[in-house]
């Protein structure tokens, strides 16, 4: 038997590994806005599970930096689920904005209805949760185990490195997670399933990171087979990956006399769906749309404004940006949006940085 195989045997039979990294959690967690910590744990508080649900669809494909003050503004203006199952849909939309991946927050309020329609109670299982809109098997696994302590199997990208890294997966990470899933539920213990569950995801983001682990504060360095092999760094073992196509297109930025802008709202199925945006041509993550003046929605003096870049998670974008100034009324399907609301709009963050291109400063948040 090789001596990484060895090694593996033998931490997969370790018992101590989930002792072991409890005791590294309870000195060394993150003090994030949605967490209870272990000492308020061992006060006896407990872990919300509207805000739970809440950080983790935003952390979805988003740094936790980001997502900070994001929660934050969402917990202050929508306290619970209640809140925000009767808060308009366009006003979750314009509080998302800037986070990306929008369908999110479309299932975010459709999760957020049925929850209220249901008495404002989650469920209290994988099952259950995974019954309701926008809720898959990682997030239904974590709201079950950080939430309500069920012993879940909680894998996102940072377990799936240290998990990778702990057994020396050599196969790549893209047909691995099965294998990976299989490991986490071994490991996880009976008691305190949902400090496990964000103690292997802190451990991934503090410790076992991507680039220079700082392996030899790991406090399952013992166990890691990838420590024996000399390269840590070389797990997950990743496939090449496939150039993204680049799409081109172009963005028409309307300015009316006092400052406000023309906008309108994109259909609500779809790339950037419910989301608001300057009048553009045709492109998708599939075709270009054209990329002149002559493409415009309306006659106008429309002038190069410059080239902005933009990568969405399919496929990156290349848009020529025009700017205007208009004094007619808006056209069917627009609306004028006043200087001063600019920052309040729904606007993703590929239409403001075209805004940007256009009006410097535009976007940003102005006095009344």
């Amino acid at each position: 038997m090789a001596l990484h195989e060895q090694t593996r045997k033998a931490a997969s039979e370790d018992g101590d590994v989930a002792s072991r990294l409890l005791a590294w959690y309870d000195a060394h967690h993150r003090e994030l806005p949605w967490r209870v910590t272990p000492r308020a744990a061992a006060g006896g508080a407990r872990a919300d599970p509207y805000r739970i649900w809440l950080s983790e669809v935003m952390l979805q494909q988003t740094t936790v930096e980001a997502v900070k003050s994001y929660f934050r503004a969402f917990v202050e203006k929508w306290p619970d689920v209640e809140a925000l199952a009767a808060a308009p849909t366009e006003d979750v939309m314009k509080a998302w904005a800037g986070l990306g991946y929008y369908s999110r927050a479309r299932n975010l309020k459709a999760c957020a209805d049925l929850v209220a329609q249901r008495g404002g109670h989650f469920p209290d299982n994988e099952t259950g949760l995974r019954e309701l809109p926008g809720i898959g098997a990682y997030t239904a696994a974590a709201i079950a185990a950080i939430a309500f302590d069920r012993p879940a199997a909680v894998v996102d990208g940072n377990v799936e490195r240290v998990i990778s890294r702990l057994y020396s997966i050599e196969t790549p990470l893209s047909e691995a997670k099965p294998e990976i899933r299989a490991l986490v539920e071994r490991l996880v213990p009976q008691t305190r399933p949902g400090d496990f569950a964000q103690a292997m995801m802190d451990l991934g983001a503090t410790i076992c990171t991507p680039k220079r682990p700082r392996c030899m504060l790991c406090p399952l360095r013992e166990d890691c087979t990838a420590i024996l092999s000399g390269d840590p760094e070389r797990f997950p073992v990743r496939l090449p990956k496939a150039d993204k196509p680049l799409r081109r297109g172009a963005a028409f930025v309307a300015e009316r006399g006092d400052g406000a802008i023309l906008l309108r709202k994109r259909p609500d199925k779809g790339l950037l769906g419910g989301m608001t945006e300057v009048p553009t041509t045709g492109w998708t993550a599939r075709v270009d749309g054209a990329t002149t003046a002559e493409a415009a929605p309306f006659p106008a003096d429309w002038r190069r404004a410059g080239e902005i870049a933009h990568v969405f998670t399919h496929f990156a974008l290349e848009i020529e940006v025009f700017h205007a100034q208009v004094k007619s009324d808006a056209p069917d399907g627009y609306f004028w949006s006043l200087a001063h609301d600019i920052s309040g709009e729904a606007l993703p963050t590929v239409m403001k940085k075209a805004i940007e291109a256009a009006i410097p400063g535009a976007t940003k948040k102005r006095p009344r």
